[in-house]
């Protein structure tokens, strides 16, 4: 277990009603610019209803808080490119059944910004399961069950191996995803590495400065590319592309991808966790793993991966041309899921 995680004085704010307001609010409280910042980037009102802004750790961290506040605390982690949108049917469903659920935006999405104009734009994985403890330690949650896909399954996968006391269950589509830039070190076969291309594309100064004026329609074409067969509308994306507009953004992506190839360097104070997660930690809380039958992004096979799971387990295959978005394609399943490892635990 890594005993590293980070607390800080909080502030939960009540809803954000406005740019104004919330700038008079920070100064009344002694906030930071950038935590004032935050609210020039809330779309206001989502489907998750209104949003709110909470300081945790090294971040203002922008959320959805649902259901009652005495319920079991579920936590719903969302993906690259994606956003706190892809659980919009997911959230009332669970509150619906008594569950407390937050969805937070991940650094350098949405309303979460940096405290500190200096803190270093970091993208590696033990970063976000630092934040992912950091809010919990802010919302006063000791123990919750966390979910999510793509990087959101990541960053539940690490908290759930190395904290395991702060995960009452997990749900993570395409399972186990903690990796290491010595794993990342070896070659894939050449169909397995070309599925990687944009990885690749985010090594170059070009792929930088393509996506920093082409990301709205570089997202867009991967959620194409990773659910191949659902079909959404322009409203769907548009409604979780002005995420993509946060000013941290780029900088987190590209270095996300860039340190997973061992192109940059992550920051010293993760280093004892990276070590740990390097030797493939087991996750011993209650597990559903879930994968969809047309996922179109690169995702392991769910036999290369049962093993390190050594508690309660499921894996589920959802059927019906469900591709790498899970829980905004078929919200039901993703749901169940989660109702199902709240019996569990």
């Amino acid at each position: 277990m890594i005993n590293a995680a980070p607390r800080s004085a909080t502030l939960n704010r009540r809803r954000l009603l406005g740019v104004a307001t919330v700038t008079v609010a920070a100064i009344q409280f002694g906030q930071s610019a950038n935590t004032a910042r935050a609210a020039t980037l809330l779309p206001g009102v989502s489907d998750l209803g209104p949003l709110r802004q909470i300081d945790a750790g090294s971040l203002s961290v922008g959320y959805a808080d649902l259901g009652p506040a005495g319920g079991t605390p579920v936590i719903l982690l969302h993906g690259w490119p994606y956003d706190i949108q892809a659980f919009a049917e997911v959230a009332p469903r669970l509150a619906s059944a008594g569950h407390r659920v937050i969805v937070p935006y991940l650094r350098g999405y949405g309303s979460t910004v940096f405290r500190s104009p200096d803190a270093v734009r970091n993208g590696q994985q033990a970063a976000l399961a630092f934040d992912l403890i950091a809010l919990m330690d802010a919302l006063k949650i000791r123990r919750a069950i966390l979910g999510g896909f793509d990087w959101g399954a990541r960053t539940a996968d690490i908290v759930a191996a190395l904290w395991p006391d702060r995960c009452l269950g997990l749900i993570a589509v395409s399972g186990y995803l903690i990796g290491s830039q010595q794993a990342n070190a070896t070659p894939l076969p050449p169909k397995a590495e070309l599925a990687w291309w944009y990885q690749f594309y985010f090594a170059t100064e070009r792929g930088r400065i393509g996506y920093e004026t082409n990301r709205h329609a570089f997202n867009k074409l991967i959620w194409q590319m990773a659910s191949p067969q659902w079909h959404f509308d322009a409203r769907i994306y548009e409604r979780s592309a002005k995420s993509f507009d946060n000013p941290d953004h780029v900088a987190i992506v590209i270095h996300n991808y860039r340190w997973r190839l061992g192109l940059v360097e992550g920051e010293t104070h993760y280093e004892a966790a990276e070590a740990a997660l390097a030797a493939t930690p087991p996750i011993a809380v209650p597990t559903i793993t879930m994968e969809g039958d047309a996922n179109g992004a690169p995702h392991p096979e769910p036999r290369g991966y049962r093993a390190r799971f050594t508690g309660p387990y499921e894996h589920r295959l959802i059927g019906g041309g469900v591709g790498h978005n899970l829980p905004q394609e078929v919200p039901a399943a993703f749901a169940d899921a989660v109702l199902a490892i709240a019996d569990m635990a």
